[in-house]
């Protein structure tokens, strides 16, 4: 991949914004604290991301006082995970484990978006130091302002905050969903997928279809059409991240 440009310049005060509780009130800290001399910046996703995503866009955005800016890929101008998928003939990196789309649609979309000496500042709470570890160790170069965790703010806290601003949280928490991504996310386990068959079954059979298009499944070991419908819990998995961490240093690639 082409690297950003080098501009000479003191630096901008970035907040990456997912449509997540998280990122709103990490949105909402950076605000508080540099005014107008920050952005709010939203790789756009929202194809297939739940349509209540916008709503809260929008009511975040009158919330923090700041338009939200949304950039998408050059590669990939729509937005479209399985436009990814089918391009790149799979799902997921088999090095790093994270999802193609992601790295295809978020992070080359920053990395091309950034300038050097930037502030960057993403929705990690006081509950996830590993992933903020994890995060500073593979990426040295890149300044980072962790505001929630900082301010001892967890995830149960940014919710806190977002209803204590008149502002319904999007329908996926609502859903039962732990975190705001994509509607079937290709990071998913077994119990994932269960409840992606049955609150968006549209969105499970065209997940199955394009595993055996590409001879490729998101679980281990089974295609999504032999999923046992009874197999695994979603509330025992860990929080599939879609974002920073999901996919590690381009040197995997």
């Amino acid at each position: 991949m082409k690297q950003p440009q080098t501009h000479f310049w003191p630096g901008r005060n970035l907040v990456w914004f997912s449509c997540g509780a998280a990122s709103a009130a990490a949105a909402h800290l950076a605000v508080k604290k540099y005014g107008m001399n920050c952005k709010v910046v939203y790789c756009d996703t929202s194809l297939h991301e739940h349509p209540d995503n916008l709503r809260f866009l929008v009511e975040v955005e009158e919330w923090i006082g700041i338009k939200i800016e949304r950039i998408v890929s050059k590669e990939y101008p729509a937005m479209d995970i399985y436009e990814v998928f089918t391009k790149e003939r799979r799902m997921k990196n088999q090095k790093s484990g994270g999802a193609v789309c992601t790295d295809r649609l978020k992070r080359q979309v920053r990395i091309a978006y950034q300038w050097a000496g930037d502030n960057h500042i993403f929705g990690y709470t006081s509950d996830e130091q590993n992933r903020i570890k994890r995060f500073e160790d593979a990426n040295p170069s890149l300044d980072t302002e962790w505001i929630l965790a900082d301010a001892g703010v967890d995830k149960s806290e940014c919710y806190r905050i977002i209803k204590e601003a008149g502002i319904e949280l999007p329908m996926m928490y609502k859903l039962g969903y732990s975190n705001n991504n994509c509607i079937g996310c290709v990071k998913g386990g077994k119990g994932y997928w269960n409840k992606i068959r049955r609150d968006f079954p549209e969105t499970f059979e065209r997940q199955s279809r394009l595993e055996r298009y590409l001879g490729a499944s998101v679980l281990n070991g089974c295609y999504l059409d032999e999923l046992d419908p009874s197999a695994g819990r979603y509330n025992e998995e860990p929080d599939i991240e879609c974002g920073a961490m999901c996919v590690m240093p381009a040197k995997t690639e």
